[in-house]
């Protein structure tokens, strides 16, 4: 089984939510999680990947069991109420997609049964000393980062890698003061992007140079991150989902605004620092994917096959 291809869902490489900035915007509670046609497949790999990874997909802190449930309740409670096309409650089971998740299980943490109803990763942030930190995950689809390396650490360490955002920075202040001051009732919003080198939800760690090297600009694959933050109004934790969209170049080059989405995810590449291009995993392709992405029109309206063929 895999997921179906269609056009983006949302296109932050056009030059609406450039790199390397917080971004944040008001969501919209009606569209906090937005299941589509490739949920039953994502499911799945969530169920694979935490039978096969386990704690590397899945930890939480001892005390975080009342967060946890508090997640639970508010996706049971959201789920059928907001798509009721596609999920179904019966008592304390919710039917979607083919699958059944039973949510008095016990024998499975509440964020793990929160999180095999959506294809978003879910993490609770909870307020400490030192700072919020990450308390609670199920992470089955990361971003080039490990839940083993990050859990338990606060923002400021977290985002260290993250040029222009390690601690003392105004971008990590920014962030923790947008923490502090998040209400229950108005979440926010925030796009990101990257570029990878192979179709794969599940992608903790970059691929080795040669392997990067090896892999022609129109094969890459733009990893688009539509992330939420929503304040818990019980436990006053906060979480935080993250939802993966993964967009063959090829299949971007080939779509009616092809020229607008280049230009826009051009530009953006050209100007980052050199730190920046590294941390994205860029550096070695960049002059190979600009050189893609400037092509004139008539380039674009040829048809490219896709990673599936």
């Amino acid at each position: 089984m895999t997921p179906a291809q269609t056009p983006p869902t949302y296109t932050p490489y056009d030059g609406s939510s450039p790199l390397f900035t917080i971004g944040l915007s008001p969501l919209d509670p009606e569209r906090w999680f937005e299941p589509d046609e490739n949920l039953a497949f994502e499911l799945a790999e969530k169920r694979r990947l935490v039978a096969e990874h386990g704690e590397k997909v899945l930890q939480a802190e001892a005390d975080t069991e009342d967060a946890q449930r508090e997640v639970l309740e508010r996706l049971a409670n959201y789920l059928p109420t907001r798509h009721p096309e596609i999920y179904r409650r019966e008592g304390d089971r919710i039917h979607m997609a083919g699958q059944t998740v039973d949510l008095a299980d016990e024998t499975m943490l509440p964020l793990h049964r929160a999180g095999l109803l959506v294809q978003d990763d879910l993490v609770i942030m909870r307020r400490g000393e030192n700072g919020w930190r990450i308390a609670a995950a199920f992470l089955a689809f990361p971003s080039s980062w490990k839940l083993s390396e990050k859990f338990g650490k606060v923002m400021d360490e977290v985002h260290a890698p993250v040029p222009g955002f390690e601690g003392g920075s105004r971008n990590a202040e920014l962030i923790n003061r947008m923490f502090d001051r998040l209400q229950p009732g108005n979440p926010v919003k925030r796009m990101n992007w990257s570029i990878n080198w192979r179709h794969a939800l599940y992608h903790p760690v970059s691929l080795p140079a040669d392997v990067v090297r090896a892999t022609p600009p129109e094969n890459s694959v733009i990893r688009v991150e539509r992330q939420t933050l929503t304040k818990l109004p019980m436990t006053g934790d906060i979480l935080f989902t993250i939802r993966i969209y993964l967009d063959p170049m090829a299949a971007i080059l080939t779509q009616p605004d092809a020229q607008n989405l280049a230009v826009g995810m051009a530009d953006q590449l050209e100007r980052l620092s050199i730190d920046e291009a590294e941390y994205k995993g860029v550096s070695r392709k960049r002059a190979e994917l600009l050189a893609l992405l400037r092509q004139s029109q008539p380039a674009f309206a040829e048809p490219q096959k896709t990673l599936a063929e």
